[in-house]
């Protein structure tokens, strides 16, 4: 047990991710022509150099202008075996009133011009001065956008008839930590964004209501009313504020409805849609759900800490944001909460751990994929969680086409690599863990992993060795399998052996990953029992509640176990492996064995 103890401290203790990360003060001002769809602002950017080095440049991204003909999203869709269905080869049919684009119309660094180049989504700043360890700088910018016709999550005059989905929508400078910049062009993929704090002003149409990231603190000045003899006086300026969050989103529609739910010592949460015969049955039935989803995951994964959150119709499907979700609002109640738990799990996996999900997309997509199907399932009793994801697993592993979930999100072969090795593969590396550790050890190292690491930028290590901690096992090792290759579990049952009174029993182990196994012998008589079968690589075994039998280790390396029941074969019913189907294991049909 003491090398047990120490392996694990040992493990825990090293490589941990470090201390430091940037900030930033975004201060802007900006208006909105509603007729042109074009805006025009003001940015003040206050950068706090945190880190050890010496900066000689920043990089900016500049995401509208990833929707115009020949950008890099544009070929990828046009280019790739299956193309998502709502981009396709909409941006290369764009004329230039629909394309998106962010202009620079001036930047300064601490009040002197600097020289920039643009590069698709990407801008790249040459500073005035280098920026040293410790020490901040300001960038004033004005700038100019159009916002596109909207395709893929941000834009305008979405299929459900919202005005406005204003995500990526300002000039944003990109992600410094203990690896470099994080300089990517964008591709409708994942994000990877600086902990900071925003005040931004909007100005608009007085017909529109705003909703955002953050605390709208002029409420009291906002009053609607439109009059069409003056129109150009009949303009509203919206001010938000938010502390210590990834971004600033925000939506707008003349035709929103605003409604509001009180969490139970938590936080108020907004409502925001179009109400009409597809929405006004649903969205008022969807204030509860969603209340009981955020005292779900508060208690599950750790409390949410801000005091605000907003559901809004919006967006091409559904995008989680600081502080706020874009959804489309139409269809079931049962589409619509499943859809809203997803992207309010990503409140906690991504907007409040801020992994880097442009590299690991399955610990952003995956955990909420995982968190908000526990949510459903303890919210809409009978419903049973991640049986989807068992089935497209095993579908594109058979296809051949399964690829390692670790792949950078842009850089998947099909977008139904993607999905699978992001939301699928993530989903079932923690029922995976669950299996190996136990109900109790892994809550627990879920609720450690989010206290620890809560608003720090943890990677995949630092994550695995949370649960090593709570748990005493080692778990480094399927973490590398499952995650960094394409390996698959695959158990199988040899035909047993009767030899009088005992039944010699072989498991074949087909697959490339190991795992412990637990085989449940069912009787004639219709009692159970349960055989667990360590394995030597976790240096521990899960606890349990229900009676079980401890059966000596199996080393890896054994291509199969041989396993004696002191149980005459004539008095078994069937023989079966992984009973609850907890194991991915890929091929089902030869787990289980019955004798008629």
């Amino acid at each position: 047990m003491k090398l047990i103890v120490f392996l694990c401290l040992s493990a825990f203790a090293s490589a941990q991710a470090p201390e430091w990360q940037q900030a930033v003060d975004y201060k802007m001002d900006v208006e909105l022509d509603v007729t042109t769809h074009r805006l025009k602002g003001k940015q003040l950017l206050t950068y706090f150099n945190r880190s050890p080095d010496t900066l000689a440049f920043v990089y900016f991204h500049l995401q509208f202008n990833a929707f115009q003909p020949g950008s890099m999203m544009d070929v990828r869709s046009r280019h790739i075996a299956d193309p998502d269905s709502r981009v396709g080869s909409r941006i290369a049919s764009l004329t230039p009133d629909q394309i998106g684009y962010q202009k620079i119309l001036s930047l300064r660094q601490n009040g002197k011009k600097v020289k920039t180049e643009i590069m698709g989504t990407l801008m790249k700043v040459w500073l005035e001065a280098p920026l040293l360890p410790k020490k901040n700088t300001v960038f004033a910018m004005d700038f100019e956008a159009q916002t596109p016709l909207q395709i893929r999550r941000c834009g305008r005059q979405n299929r459900e008839g919202i005005e406005y989905s204003m995500s990526q929508w300002y000039p944003k400078i990109a992600e410094y930590d203990y690896q470099g910049w994080h300089a990517n062009q964008y591709i409708a993929r994942e994000f990877h964004s600086v902990w900071g704090d925003f005040d931004v002003t909007i100005t608009l149409d007085s017909r529109y209501t705003v909703a955002g990231t953050g605390e709208l603190v002029n409420a009291d000045e906002i009053g609607h009313g439109y009059s069409s003899a003056n129109p150009k006086k009949n303009k509203l300026s919206w001010r938000f504020k938010a502390k210590n969050v990834l971004d600033f989103t925000w939506a707008a529609d003349p035709d929103y409805q605003h409604e509001t739910a009180k969490v139970p010592n938590g936080p108020v949460l907004h409502f925001f849609y179009q109400k009409n015969e597809k929405t006004e049955k649903t969205w008022p039935l969807l204030k509860d759900i969603t209340v009981k989803t955020f005292q779900y995951l508060s208690n599950t994964f750790g409390p949410y800490p801000y005091d605000r959150y907003s559901v809004i119709q919006g967006g091409d499907g559904g995008m989680e944001y600081s502080m706020c979700t874009l959804i489309l609002g139409e269809g079931t109640l049962g589409g619509l909460s499943g859809l809203m738990m997803h992207e309010v799990s990503h409140a906690w996996f991504e907007m409040l751990l801020a992994t880097n999900e442009i590299l690991r997309a399955w610990m952003d997509e995956g955990f909420a994929e995982f968190a908000g199907q526990e949510a459903y399932a303890n919210i809409f009793p009978g419903f049973t969680p991640h049986l989807n994801a068992y089935e497209s697993y095993f579908k594109l592993v058979n296809s051949g086409n399964y690829v390692a979930p670790n792949t950078p999100s842009d850089f998947f072969p099909s977008n139904a690599a993607y999905r699978t090795g992001s939301y699928v593969a993530g989903c079932l590396f923690l029922c995976q863990l669950r299996y190996l550790m136990g109900e109790d050890f892994f809550k627990k190292g879920m609720l450690h992993y989010f206290d620890k690491w809560r608003m720090k930028h943890p990677g995949d290590d630092d994550f695995i060795r949370c649960l090593e901690k709570t748990s005493g096992m080692q778990l480094l090792w399927f973490k590398n399998l499952w995650i960094n290759t394409a390996q698959k579990i695959d158990y199988a049952l040899e035909p047993p052996v009767a030899e009088g009174d005992k039944t010699r029993l072989v498991i074949k182990r087909k697959g490339d990953l190991p795992m412990p196994v637990e085989l449940t012998v069912t009787k004639k008589d219709g009692s159970r029992e349960l055989h667990y079968i360590p394995m030597n690589e976790t240096f521990a075994v899960k606890p349990h509640t229900a009676p079980r039998i401890d059966e000596p280790v199996w080393f890896w390396v054994n291509p199969s176990y041989e396993l004696v029941l002191p149980i005459a074969y004539h008095t078994i019913a069937s023989l079966e492996l992984d009973a609850k189907h907890e194991l991915a294991d890929i091929n089902r049909r030869n787990d289980k064995i019955e004798n008629k």
